[in-house]
């Protein structure tokens, strides 16, 4: 039984696959990130606002 105790704790302290799961929250936090930007992209009001914008940076009014 002191054994298994020792062999649990010894593996609750390892580290092993930590990276693995740090990858994996980034990864998600990135995916759920790109899909709200995605949400406010097809926003009518914030395309027009885009497109005044671009509209105006490749104007020249001299």
């Amino acid at each position: 039984m002191r054994r298994v105790i020792r062999r649990l704790r010894r593996d609750v302290r390892s580290d092993e696959g930590t990276a693995t799961a740090e990858y994996a929250i980034a990864t998600m936090a990135a995916v759920g990130f790109a899909g709200l930007l995605v949400v406010i992209m097809r926003s009518d009001e914030v395309r027009g606002i885009l497109l005044d914008l671009v509209h105006r940076a490749l104007t020249f009014a001299g």
